[in-house]
């Protein structure tokens, strides 16, 4: 007869999954979308256990979309190509020859990488770019930086028709415009609120390197309201790249998202310590109940 000492780690992780229970409970059948990007997608170890992350939320019963990025994948290709980059106020001028390598490399190369990540972790995933049943339509958001797009028609059909088949969508931020050939690259943390607000998510997950929203002292707040970040922001307080993350919050909130969360996606497991967790983790921005 054998016998077996009760390890403290194997009791402390059967004590988590039981208090995850509730939570579970709660997002069954939501929608979340998770915008991926930053150091994460560059280092192996870290898009596994990601992937690892969205394959469990959907084992659990949650529909996640994930939304990527590749702004270090662009510029790597960029400079094989010898294609010089112009610049107006700090932002990249995407022109023609700019917007194709955008279009390789994030519905080629980046896609194609986290949906694999995704398989090989045992989940199902597809991916597809805004252009994919015209997922995501844009006009140009500055006339000076060339085709940049801003969404103004979303038809996110496509994006529930694959939750139906228990499948994970895993989108590039890519997107077709209202003219015949047509194509814009969509800032990832724009074109993930896009989509929530489409399909008015539950939760909107804003994966960043950062800790999450910091005060005037350097700490991390943990809830707000949208009142109270735009306070922030006239303020000085948020500031920087933090700005245009807030400020996709606040749009997504306005088209129907019940929250967003600004978390750090160095964290391990940050998608699960938000969701399943009574701390979560981040700054969660939602309206006043």
């Amino acid at each position: 007869m054998k016998s077996r000492d009760m390890n403290h780690d194997w009791i402390a992780t059967a004590r988590t999954l039981s208090e995850a229970l509730p939570y579970m409970q709660r997002y069954a059948g939501a929608v979340v979308v998770v915008k991926f990007g930053g150091n994460a997608m560059g280092d192996d170890d870290a898009m596994a256990e990601f992937a690892r992350d969205i394959v469990l939320m959907r084992q659990v019963g949650i529909n996640p979309v994930v939304v990527h990025g590749g702004g270090p994948m662009i510029n790597d290709m960029l400079t094989k190509l010898g294609i010089k980059s112009e610049f107006v106020r700090g932002k990249r001028v995407t022109d023609k020859a700019t917007v194709q390598v955008v279009e390789m490399v994030l519905t080629g190369l980046v896609n194609k990488r986290i949906v694999q990540a995704i398989m090989d972790e045992g989940g199902r995933a597809v991916g597809l770019s805004g252009k994919d049943d015209d997922l995501m339509v844009c006009e140009a958001d500055d006339p000076e930086l060339g085709f940049v797009g801003r969404p103004v028609e979303m038809n996110p059909q496509v994006l529930r028709d694959l939750f139906k088949a228990g499948i994970i969508p895993v989108v590039a931020p890519v997107a077709t415009g209202m003219q015949p050939n047509e194509t814009f690259n969509v800032n990832g943390d724009t074109a993930a609120g896009a989509i929530a607000g489409a399909l008015k998510a539950d939760r909107l997950l804003l994966l960043t390197d950062v800790s999450g929203v910091k005060d005037g002292n350097g700490d991390v707040v943990t809830a707000m309201t949208p009142d109270e970040v735009v306070a922030m922001i006239e303020s000085g307080t948020i500031a920087g790249g933090m700005i245009p993350k807030t400020e996709t919050a606040l749009k997504a909130i306005e088209e129907g998202v019940r929250a967003v969360v600004i978390l750090d996606g160095r964290v391990s497991n940050a998608c699960l310590l938000e969701l399943f967790t009574e701390h979560g983790a981040g700054s969660l921005i939602r309206p006043p109940r």
